[in-house]
């Protein structure tokens, strides 16, 4: 067992500097859950990111537990290696509008907040970052694992009605769970090893099994009947698909190659179910930036977009036009045989 300023570090925290960092806030360990005591990095373009911002403002974790954010610019992100990595605001350089300054030390790079907690780290400066001011170090580097237990983890300091917002819930697990490990593995993260291919090959390998997941993801939505995509409460699966999907059209189709269809024109329960999610939720559109977004992808990418040109479209950025009655919507898919081989894997 670890200790940092001298207190015991639970098992699996962070075994070494090749490691990410694992903690959670709770009533059981070293990370008590006290107003104040946190702050949480990120970047608006970072799907992943993304989710631990939502939780915040659906939680209204800044009201009620005192965690407010400091917010990396987009780009530029560094060398293919990741270094120097993401920036703030700082007085040696130009704002980027919307991006903060590093707010609890000031620091003009990301991976000055990852040294302080551990000096030798050798793994990338990534967001989310959730830090306690209290040891003064990093609780978790993890979106899945803090899109996990952070909803609940305030809970004794929130309001009752906010308290009762769960992402989890008892009777929907297994679905959640069910559901998760393809989505994560072949629509989330699938995006980026379609984008970051370095040949044909990997390419046309990586590309099927995305729009596979939107295949099977359209069919379970429409099944389930809204507003969500197990019917009618949202759950984690709803944050992370929000955090890809949003991202889909302005970014996936033309700056990753992933343009065998959009959401728009192909998936129309998901396409309802993502303006359902931005306009009827304050907590997406508060933590939707697609500046940001935009942004990072076409400029942190020399490799994949040279001249580092942001494309105008497409436009709008979202649609307009929530239906509440869903069983007037006919669901979508791609037909292409390789997607619909992919789909059958999947289950």
């Amino acid at each position: 067992m670890s200790t940092t300023n001298g207190t015991s570090m639970p098992e699996g925290w962070h075994s070494g500097p090749n490691d990410s960092w694992h903690g959670f806030v709770s009533q059981d360990g070293p990370f008590l859950p006290e107003k104040g005591r946190y702050h949480l990095y990120i970047g608006l373009f970072c799907p992943f990111a993304h989710r631990a911002n939502y939780v915040r403002e659906l939680k209204q974790l800044e009201k009620y537990a005192g965690i407010d954010v400091s917010i990396v610019k987009p780009y530029p992100k560094g060398n293919d290696k990741g270094w120097p990595g993401w920036r703030f605001n700082h007085k040696d350089e130009t704002d980027y509008d919307g991006a903060t300054e590093d707010k609890l030390f000031g620091s003009q790079f990301l991976h000055e907040v990852y040294f302080k907690s551990d000096p030798d780290y050798k793994g990338r400066y990534s967001v989310p970052v959730l830090w306690d001011k209290k040891l003064n170090t990093i609780v978790n580097n993890e979106s899945a694992e803090i899109l996990h237990w952070l909803p609940a983890a305030f809970n004794e300091l929130l309001p009752k009605v906010l308290v009762e917002i769960s992402l989890y819930p008892g009777e929907l697990e297994k679905q959640i769970d069910a559901v998760a490990g393809w989505m994560s593995d072949h629509l989330n993260t699938g995006v980026y090893k379609a984008g970051f291919a370095p040949d044909q090959e990997t390419y046309n390998k990586n590309l099927p099994p995305v729009f596979a997941s939107l295949n099977k993801l359209e069919k379970i939505a429409k099944q389930n009947g809204g507003p969500y995509i197990l019917g009618k409460h949202m759950t984690e699966l709803d944050v992370r698909a929000y955090a890809t999907l949003i991202r889909f059209d302005p970014v996936y189709v033309q700056h990753f190659k992933c343009n065998l269809g959009m959401i728009r024109y192909s998936y129309p329960v998901l396409h309802n179910w993502l303006k359902g999610m931005y306009w009827n939720h304050a907590e997406a559109r508060n933590t939707t930036d697609f500046r940001h977004i935009k942004d990072n992808y076409t400029k942190s990418h020399p490799d994949i977009n040279p001249l580092a040109i942001t494309p105008m479209g497409p436009w709008p950025n979202i649609d307009k036009g929530y239906e509440s009655d869903w069983s007037k919507i006919e669901p979508g898919c791609i037909d292409m045989p390789e997607v619909l081989d992919w789909e059958k894997k999947l289950g």
